[in-house]
């Protein structure tokens, strides 16, 4: 029996905030950039096969449980899932003070 997988979309602010972080990585090493890229892809890839694998948004209002995030290289990624589609939402380092949304 095939594994049911959800499809991943990445928002435009996530893909721009993606894009930020490799830019900002590559200034001292373009290597690790890529390492750190590679590695969240592959965390949210995780989450096609198990969307509730990481632990529901503690920054979402009122969250339904749909809404998760996970940290991954001091990086915390959000992401809300439905029954065909994990959506990327944002992708913000640790150290800034995530905004309830």
């Amino acid at each position: 029996m095939a594994e049911n997988q959800h499809q991943v979309i990445w928002t435009l602010s996530a893909q721009k905030q993606m894009k930020h972080l490799y830019e900002y990585i590559s200034k001292d090493s373009i290597r690790n950039a890529n390492k750190v890229i590679e590695d969240i892809a592959i965390a949210v890839d995780n989450a096609t096969r198990n969307p509730e694998i990481y632990s529901p948004d503690k920054y979402k209002i009122n969250n339904d449980g749909s809404y998760r995030a996970f940290a991954k290289h001091r990086y915390r990624i959000s992401y809300r899932f439905t029954k065909n589609i994990i959506r990327v939402l944002r992708i913000c380092h640790t150290s800034m003070k995530p905004k309830p949304y």
